[in-house]
Formats: structure tokens, sequence, C-alpha cells
């Protein structure tokens, strides 16, 4: 069995046939609003919420549909003004813990067959080193891609990055010019950071050194060998630079998901030249722009999105549309997100409406921009280095797993050097990750390091602690001559940790719908943190290997043995570890 229904689920199934029995016929499909509770295992507040169009008094119509729920198991308790507490019969929870078990993915449905997804995230510039400014896109855009992924959706990663333009002949022509300034070897991206500094200064203050910058300008898109074989290098070294960050954070993109700005640069003109012949870009001030009606600035004008410059160069717009029209023509995207920072909103706006007003982007496809807030230092101010500079992501990665790795010498671990190591990389690297992704997406939040790296609250440390706080006491069990896997037996009674631990299980298929849905991944890692808190009681409360009662071991192991496999897959698709040992 794949797919296994959540009990939720089964649970407004029966209250939505009650209730409907219970209904005149013109209101039989009424949301019958079944939520968990505190009071029983779910509340329905279906009967309350409908009650006044039926014509009934909320707490009569709560009963009525209570006696014709009778049948399907479920115990109800009319309470309050017209609610049902709901409780479910244990050998129904025992059992779903056990079909979880056996069940590929956890029982999940693969709910998102048949959609192409293309995500467009992180987006570096050829020739800069990674800051703290790409964490958002490409933290978020990953874990986009592995949930969609993971519910079945054919998930296209696109990273496109910034490797064209008037910046690239100013840099090309400043390396040409200065010899002596080599910038291949171990710290090539700092070397090329420094590079560009210095070839920015020497633009702004020397007019004859920019009008030879736009010169190779014109040499790099006119296919100069030369000037091209400079830029192939710096885009190599880039993109060996990019990789090593992707791969320390563990995020899926590869060289083979690059999608640069120069991929485009071909199709440019003929996006201008539709644009023009449709009448959608019009000449404003000798620009060529479009306009989006209710687009206005404070002035009360018209805003244009620029898709020629008047200097008869290319905007963002021209290459954004043209991205746009190739998902569609060549990858068939039925949806295509964009995880760009939220300042970037307006633009998405007008991108969108002039594609889909020039046939490009139909309407049966989906173009979304996920915007997201700012990571803040402790000032409460876009985060910088003390002297103002961009915080490299590098230096923030290493400052977390310094953290961790004090914070994780404090407690008795009995592990190698190595394999100590190993867990503060996946510690610190998981506090960044996590403590981005627990925040509301379009928040902005402060980064603290020490809070992230902290064993006990919201935390990916805590989490990972947590998961391997399972996969210790399934050791144990193995070596205390265990048997594990004993078929779960649903006659015997649930314990009320017990309980809240398994109706918890049974919540990852509508957590990941609802984050694939919502793209709001800080509804999943809420549902892990609650997830371990659940656990956390149950463990202390509910002994396993020394349950008096062979099956109440057997039963408690299962719980154990699905809450780890939970947890791990929950963890994954954070695209955090979640190791063994701690």
């Amino acid at each position: 069995m794949s797919h296994v229904v959540a009990i939720k689920d089964q649970v407004e199934a029966a209250v939505q046939a009650a209730l409907s029995q219970a209904l005149p016929a013109e209101l039989a499909d009424a949301d019958p609003v079944v939520r968990r509770s505190d009071r029983a295992d779910f509340q329905s507040n279906g009967p309350l919420a409908v009650a006044k169009r039926a014509g009934r008094a909320p707490r009569d119509l709560a009963s009525a549909t209570a006696a014709h729920l009778a049948g399907d198991g479920i115990s109800p308790e009319v309470s309050g003004p017209g609610f049902l507490n709901l409780t479910v019969p244990t050998t129904t929870i025992w059992q779903q813990v056990a079909a979880r078990l056996t069940a590929e993915n956890l029982g999940v449905a693969t709910s998102r067959t048949g959609e192409r997804t293309v995500i467009d995230y992180s987006a570096p510039n050829v020739a800069k080193e990674m800051h703290v400014g790409h964490l958002r896109s490409t933290i978020i855009g990953d874990t986009l891609a592995r949930v969609l992924a993971h519910l079945g959706a054919e998930v296209t990663r696109q990273n496109h990055v910034g490797d064209w333009g008037t910046q690239f002949g100013m840099l090309i022509q400043f390396i040409d010019e200065h010899p002596e300034r080599t910038w291949q070897g171990e710290a090539s991206m700092s070397a090329l950071d420094a590079l560009y500094r210095a070839a920015r200064a020497e633009f702004n203050a020397d007019p004859a050194f920019a009008d030879r910058s736009r010169e190779r300008v014109v040499a790099l898109q006119s296919g100069d060998a030369a000037t091209l074989a400079t830029w192939r290098e710096l885009v190599a070294e880039s993109e060996t630079a990019f990789q090593a960050v992707y791969d320390r954070l563990g995020i899926l993109l590869t060289p083979a998901d690059a999608d640069g700005e120069s991929r485009y640069n071909a199709d440019l003109p003929g996006i201008v030249d539709e644009l023009t012949a449709q009448g959608i870009a019009v000449d404003s001030g000798g620009a060529l722009c479009a306009f989006t009606d209710g687009v206005v600035g404070p002035d009360g004008e018209p805003v244009p999105l620029i898709v020629r410059k008047k200097d008869g160069g290319f905007g963002y717009a021209a290459t954004d549309l043209a991205t746009l029209r190739l998902r569609v023509d060549e990858y068939r995207a039925t949806r295509i997100l964009y995880v760009v920072d939220a300042r970037q909103a307006l633009h998405f706006r007008m991108v969108f409406d002039v594609a889909r007003r020039a046939g490009w982007l139909p309407d049966d496809v989906a173009a979304t921009h996920v915007p997201f807030g700012t990571v803040l230092g402790a000032d409460g101010k876009p985060f910088k280095t003390r002297d103002g500079g961009t915080v490299r992501l590098n230096d923030l990665l290493d400052q977390a797993v310094e953290r961790a790795r004090a914070e994780l010498a404090q407690k008795d671990h009995g592990l190698t050097s190595e394999e100590f190591e190993h867990v503060a990389q996946s510690a610190g690297i998981g506090a960044v990750k996590y403590a981005d992704l627990s925040n509301t997406r379009t928040k902005d939040y402060v980064f603290d390091v020490d809070r992230m790296v902290a064993l006990n609250g919201n935390t990916g440390v805590y989490l990972q602690y947590a998961h391997a706080r399972v996969r210790s006491i399934l050791r144990k069990a193995a070596d205390a001559g265990v048997t594990l896997g004993v078929p779960v037996d649903p006659a015997l009674a649930l314990h009320p940790a017990e309980r809240a631990l398994a109706l918890t299980l049974d919540e990852l298929a509508a957590t990941l719908d609802d984050v694939a849905e919502t793209l709001e991944p800080h509804r999943l890692a809420g549902y892990l943190f609650g997830l371990a808190r659940a656990y956390t009681e149950f463990y202390d409360q509910c002994p396993v290997l020394r349950a008096d009662d062979d099956g109440v071991r057997a039963n408690r192991l299962a719980l154990c043995d699905l809450t780890g496999r939970t947890l791990a897959t929950g963890l994954d698709l954070l695209g955090l570890a979640a190791p063994d040992r701690m």
C-alpha cells in the first residue's frame, strides 16, 4: 500500500456524511471544520458554523450530527455552544502507525504528480563571492524543490547566474590592463572580488577606462575570441566556487542547473521586436518600455518596465521575459516559481503581466514570485560586517560551525574526533538553515548564532538531537536482543502521550501538501518541532526498553521507528542532516 489516508481525513469524511444527513439537501456539502483539539483527538465546528443557515439551534444540530456518527467508531461529544469533540478508536490509531511503517514513502501520497515546476533560485553573480544576501533564496528555493519533488512533481531547478553585461566588459578590461594582479589560485573568488571593486572604482573615476570597458562589452557580445576566453575562465572559476558553497550547505544545485543570463543574449532583440509589434512596448523618452494598468509611482505617473534602454542595451526585464518564454515552451512548465527577495515584487508583477499579454505565459501556467524578507544583524539592520561590508556566506557558516562545535563539546558524546567534527559541521550548517526556514518566509529575522545552535527550543540542533535519541533507543534495543519490526498490536491501550505522538505523526502528508500549496517552508519546520516535542513527552512518560509487557514495548518501539523515519524525512526535505549520533 503506497498511500495511507490520514486519520483527520477519515474523521472529516465521517463528520461530513453525518452532518449532511442532519441538514437540508441544499446544505449537505457544508464544511465539517475539523481540527486537532486539546479536549479530544479532534474538534468539529461544522454544526455551529452552519446552524444559522439551517435554521437550527447549534447544539441541536451538533446532537443530530453526533447521532449519525454512532456507526463510524468515532466517539462524539457535544460541547459548548455547538462543538463536537471527537475521539478516535485506539485500534484505528495503532493500525495507522502500522500502515505508515509498512507503506512506501511513509504513506504520503504523490499529490503533485503530473505537475512540471521550474524553480528559479540562488542566482549569484560571476566573479563575486556568495554573501549573506544569497542565503535565503538558496535555502528556501532548495527546500521547495525538495518538497515538490517528494510529492511527485517534475522539478527543474534553475540557477539564473549573473554572467553577462557591462560589468564583465569592465572587469575583463581591467584584468587585461593589469596583468600583475593575478586572481587564479586558492583564494580566486576573494581576488576577483577585489579586482571587481578596483575595476568599478577606475570605471567611475576614469572616463577613458570607462570607454575602453564599453568597447570590451561590444567585443564580448560580438564573440571576440580573447575576450570570450577570459570570460569563460571567470565563469568556470566562479562555478567551482559556487558549487563548493552549495555542497557545504547541502544544496541540490549543480553546474547542470546553471541558467546564466548569457544564455538569453541572442533572444533579446526578438523579445523587443515582438513586444513592439504587438504594441506592448512603446517609446518612452528614448527607451522602449511596457506599462501595466494600475501600476503608478508615488508621483501618480505610470511605472515603466524597461525592456530596452536609451543606449540600446537591454534591461533585466527583457531577460526575465526570455526566461519565462523558454520555461513555458521548452520545459513545458505548469508552475514557475521565482524565489527572489520581496523588493522585486513590483518588477515580477509587471513581467508576468507583460508576458501574459504577449502570449508567452498562458493562463494555465502559474507564475509566482516567492518573496522573502531580509537577514538582520543584532542592531535590526541588514546584516553587515563590522566595517559595513557584505558578510561572506562561508564566513557566516564558519561562525555557526565554530559555535556548534563549542556547544556540542560540553556534552558527553562518545564520538571519535572525526565523528564529532562531522556532527559539528552538520549541526552548525543545519542551525543556519533551520533558523532561516523556521521563520515566516516574508518576514525579516535576526541572525543570532548563539540562539541558532541552542540544544533546546525551536532550533535545528534540537531536532537533530531528537532524531539521534530515537536512533539510540533503536540501537540499544537491537543490542539487547529485542526483535525489531514486530507487528503492532492494535488491541493494546494507548497512553495519552502515545496517542498525541501517533496523531502528530499522522500529520506529515497534510503538512507537506500545505507547504507545496503555500510555498511556506516554516510550516514544515513548525511541524517537525511539534513532533520532536511530542516525542520528548512520550520519551519522558512512556518507558520503552523498560516496558513491563513485550507487546507494549513492541508498540512503543514501532512509535520510535516511525518517529525516527518521519524526522529524518522532514529534516532531509529542509536540507538538514539527520545524524544517528550526537
